[in-house]
């Protein structure tokens, strides 16, 4: 620990009038940094890399620059002589701080101060400044020790994250008092408080004088005096020129071309005064926009509070897409340049090694030219948070270049070539269009500051009109003085980076509108289903301008369910035509303030390597490399799944078996002691009430224990006149249904109102002749069937198989189906559950030969002496084709007994008949299954917990036996004699795609 007289030596001699107070910047230096060492009790510098006096590093205009004092992972040290311009001195630091390998803490001193500024990652700028009289009280010592021992001491504790949501907050209550209270247009206040917000940010960064927009809103002022005054600044900032006696820079940018500021209250003042305090140089640019425009956008305010997506999951689209391709290129001419440069050393003719120099020198001047030339786009921008993290991708690689360009001899620039210029944007929403602006301008703003660059002037904001605000898909036009619409164009760009929004192809039509609807079903008809995700047009539209030689590469975010069904058309596509070399298949994500699944998507037009050779790798599936990535986004190497399912096709030998419920999009759902009680009440026309009430089956009646759930059914085709003679029921469809069915924007489900919006007729005519069918959950964690009573109707959320035969059951039930089934599927949800589908799940699974779905299309059944259900076969192809069958329905009763033995125990349950209908002789409905009277709440606690999802996560031994009889069985149907538990899904699903193409091929 140093003496008291040391510490006194120290101040006395350092201090003005001191024995080494006049000494020079250099001659001083050291020596008083040593010293100061020697004061702290910490170690000097050991003029090793990792802490020492005057490191090299780079710095502008070809001269090298050295950091007086360096020490890895703690600080750099920038010393002037008294009376030096300490911020001239941290402006250079930060020049240097790449080169250092940014340090967390940039230190400037001038021997009487001692200046501590913060730059750690995701925090805000904090400066504190240590006098030298101050270094005679032992706390500021040890707090300044810590530079040395502990950096981390200064991190400060609130986030640039934390002070953004802060700061949108307080935007959002005053903007929602002046919409919701004095009834301001929504537009003229977001308008209003985005210039106050950049004229915060602006102040802070010091492009406005110091605090002239808080002293402004500070001051005792009356309102519409303010309001004057708050017009004359912006009009100051739209053109330059003084306020009062400050000098306002020409800011320009189209911000303040539009000037109207609201009628302003007391407390919009003190908010705006409240806002003022916050440190608005440190929000965080990756969430600002997506932040502010959920306060600014009345549309948008349900999301306040929400979580939004981080940058570095937005990383993973930019840096396949942008880094890494234009990373490689820069190994390109850098080799060129270190090629010429060491020509030049080796040169003995002056001449000739100039020459050789100015090759090198030519080389970085059309890289940056390069880099200047560079265009991103994205074509649904959003408030901008994809457009900052591009620009701050390509400064990034710029100043690394500039560093690395001048290591090698070549001289530095002084200026960026990069700028708001390189980026694109269309954006539909013009509160986000311009806060996509305002992201930009402050990211590059910010991005100069941290970086020691000095501000663009004249104007300092560059305008950014190619940030668009209109339709990405949909462009207008006159035809013989009629509005039409035709294909949006997208400018050309050397990338192509988004997320787009998310419209299931259910919801498109009720979202979008009919006119919107029909005319992107027949603008891009044969490209993309109508049926398809919102989302799809993006990845179709960047495809074709790939194509066109108009875009090198894209990066999209899409819903998981991209993978598969309607929506993968748009990826075999890509797949054709292009690659798909990165990808993450299945990542959490947040739009629109909720969190969703989603799959991030990079691809290029052309079958060509991605990236140079030094990279060996053509595609990278989930942070893996792997040789090639399917339309399904799986690969052989990542996966076990060498086997492309996504080139099999649709058999017409399994059309019109697996059908979708009904849809009801309307509450006709009562519960069981509702029906019960209508059951038994007569009808003026004598039929009973059961003619209209069913027993309802939905996903979640399969996955867990059955709902009780029924529902008023008039069927496909009965009148609205025949439906109100079954009184009760109609009533309440009156009541509860036609109210919402009467505002559905299709037409047909409103004026058929008193009946299910889709009925699925088809669905109902091949159920009709069975007594019983297969239903498996649409979205379920585990791929389980069940049987169900045909008097029980499916809802959408269920897929019914119309087949009443056990071998049908074993055959879905068997480890080939739910192997093909969870390669074809889709993914829907936070908890990622696979999505089956008539089209992609069942209609291309090849079924054992002779007993395909068009082999017992007929619907007839055998029932063995045993109870196993086998469809008649009695014209089977081939004799053994029956003793398959019986096989396969053996192991599959078995199972499915084994399994309803657990779920519904007979010591603790009871078949109770279900009530009977006025009027009838027997109930037309399946029994009850119910607790019996007797059974414990121990047992009955028990009891609600015996579901199929919980039988499944635990997959005890009988059941995992059980399974594997009946995988036995059907492996023997197929043929394939060399089957056992250890054949791998890859040779599976590799069986299974040959069947399918041969199947196909024969069928043509």
């Amino acid at each position: 620990a140093p003496t008291a007289n040391l510490v006194h030596d120290f101040i006395e001699k350092w201090s003005p009038g001191g024995s080494n107070h006049g000494f020079s910047e250099k001659a001083g230096a050291q020596q008083n940094f040593l010293e100061l060492c020697a004061v702290l009790g910490v170690p000097t510098p050991d003029h090793q890399s990792d802490y020492t006096f005057e490191l090299a590093t780079i710095k502008l205009g070809g001269d090298l620059g050295f950091a007086d004092v360096f020490k890895r992972q703690a600080f750099g040290w920038e010393n002037k002589a008294p009376g030096g311009d300490l911020k001239a001195a941290l402006k250079q630091l930060k020049m240097y701080a790449s080169a250092l390998d940014n340090p967390p803490l940039l230190i400037v001193s001038d021997r009487l101060r001692i200046q501590i500024h913060t730059q750690f990652t995701g925090t805000p700028t904090v400066s504190e400044e240590i006098w030298l009289k101050d270094l005679a009280d032992p706390a500021v010592r040890e707090r300044l020790r810590k530079c040395w021992t502990d950096p981390d001491f200064f991190k400060p504790k609130l986030t640039s994250r934390d002070i953004t949501q802060k700061a949108a907050d307080a935007f959002a209550s005053v903007a929602e008092r002046m919409r919701e209270e004095r009834h301001i247009a929504p537009e003229r206040v977001s308008h209003f408080l985005t210039q106050c917000l950049f004229c915060f940010f602006a102040e802070d960064v010091g492009l406005l004088p110091e605090k002239l927009f808080d002293r402004l809103v500070s001051k005792q002022m009356l309102p519409e005096k303010l309001r004057a005054s708050l017009i004359e600044l912006f009009s100051k900032m739209r053109d330059g020129g003084l306020f009062g006696v400050d000098d306002i820079p020409w800011f320009n940018g189209g911000l303040f071309k539009t000037i109207d500021v609201p009628e302003l209250t007391p407390m919009d003042i003190s908010a705006l005064r409240n806002a003022a305090t916050e440190n608005w140089s440190a929000i965080d640019v990756s969430i600002f926009g997506t932040l502010f425009e959920r306060g600014l956008n009345p549309k948008k305010r349900s999301q306040l509070g929400a979580h939004y997506t981080d940058s570095k999951t937005i990383m993973r689209v930019i840096e396949p897409v942008v880094q890494r391709p234009l990373l490689a290129e820069w190994a390109e001419v850098k080799a060129l340049i270190q090629k010429d440069i060491n020509r030049a050393i080796n040169l003995k003719d002056d001449s000739a090694a100039k020459k050789a120099r100015r090759q090198a020198e030519a080389h970085f001047q059309t890289w940056l030219e390069r880099l200047k030339n560079y265009r991103l786009l994205d074509p649904a921008c959003g408030s901008g948070n994809f457009l900052y993290l591009g620009l701050k991708t390509l400064k990034d690689i710029e100043l690394q270049t500039h560093i690395e360009a001048e290591s090698l001899g070549v001289q530095r620039p002084v200026d960026m070539v990069t700028s708001p210029a390189n980026v694109l944007g269309i954006e539909l929403d013009e509160y986000a269009a311009e806060l996509a602006r305002v992201t930009v301008w402050i990211g590059e703003l910010q991005w100069c500051l941290q970086h020691g660059y000095n501000f663009k002037q004249n104007p300092v904001l560059e305008p950014l009109d190619h940030i668009e605000n209109r339709d990405a898909l949909l462009a207008p036009f006159l035809v013989e003085g009629r509005q039409a619409r035709t294909e949006a164009t997208w400018p050309r760009a050397d990338a192509v980076i988004g997320n787009p929004p998310f419209v299931g192809g259910s919801k498109k039509r009720r979202e979008l509108g009919d006119e919107t609807f029909e005319a992107l079903a027949k603008i891009y008809a044969g490209r993309v289903p109508p049926g398809a995700d919102l989302v799809c047009y993006w990845f179709d539209k960047a495809l074709q301008q790939m194509k066109r030689g108009e875009l090198a590469r894209a990066g999209l975010v899409s819903t998981n369910s991209i993978r598969g069904g309607a929506n993968r058309e748009v990826l075999d596509a890509i797949v054709k035509d292009g690659v798909i070399f990165d990808a993450w298949s299945d990542e959490p994500w947040v739009n629109d303030g909720a969190a969703v699944r989603v799959s991030l998507i990079a691809f290029c037009g052309d079958h060509s390597p991605a990236f140079d050779d030094a990279e060996m790798l053509v595609s990278t599936l989930n942070g893996v490399k792997t040789t090639a990535i399917f339309a399904d986004l799986t690969s052989g190497e990542h996966e076990g799944n060498s086997v492309d399912v996504t080139t099999s096709v649709r058999l017409e030998e399994s059309a019109e078996t697996c059908f979708m419920g009904a849809s009801k999009k309307a509450p006709f759902d009562i519960t069981g002691s509702q029906a019960r009680t209508w059951l038994g009440q007569p009808n003026p026309h004598g039929q009973p009430n059961s003619c209209v009430l069913r027993p309802l089956c939905n996903g979640v009646d399969l996955t867990r224990r059955w709902g009780d759930r029924w529902i008023v059914d008039f069927g496909a085709s009965m009148s609205q006149a025949e439906a109100a003679l079954f009184e009760t029921p109609f009533k309440y469809v009156v009541a509860n249904v036609k109210p919402i069915a009467l505002k559905n924007s299709d037409k047909q489900v409103a004026r058929n109102w008193w009946r299910h919006a889709r009925p699925r007729v088809d669905m109902r005519l091949a159920l009709a002749p069975l007594s019983r069918y297969i239903v498996t959950a649409a979205v379920a964690k585990h791929r389980t069937f069940k049987w169900m009573s045909s008097a029980v109707l499916a809802d959408q959320a269920v897929l019914a198989f119309a087949r009443a035969d056990d071998a049908t059951f074993g055959i879905l039930h068997s480890r080939f189906h739910e192997l093909w089934s969870l390669r074809m599927c889709t993914w829907l949800g936070v908890g990622n559950d696979p999505r089956y589908t008539p089209t992609t799940c069942f209609e291309t699974f090849p079924f054992p030969f002779g007993l395909t779905p068009r082999d017992t299309a007929h619907q007839r059944t055998e029932t063995l002496a045993d109870g196993a259900v086998i469809p008649l076969l009695s014209a089977a192809p081939v004799a053994a084709t029956r003793d398959h069958a019986i096989n396969i329905a053996r192991a599959a009763k078995r199972l499915n007994d084994l399994r309803e033995g657990w779920l519904n125990p007979p010591a603790w349950t009871e078949r109770v008949p279900e009530v009977t209908p006025l009027g009838m002789d027997a109930s037309p409905y399946p029994d009850r299954i119910v607790p019996k009277a007797s059974v414990s709440a121990d047992d009955l606690k028990a009891l609600s917990k015996r579901t199929l999802t919980n039988l499944y996560n635990e997959r005890p031994t009988w059941l995992a036996n059980a399974h594997a009889a009946l995988d036995a069985a059907v492996a023997v149907a197929y043929g394939w004699t060399d089957y056992s538990a250890a054949t791998t899904d890859d040779e599976i699903l590799a069986r299974l795609l040959a069947l399918n193409l041969e199947r196909a091929k024969a069928a043509i």
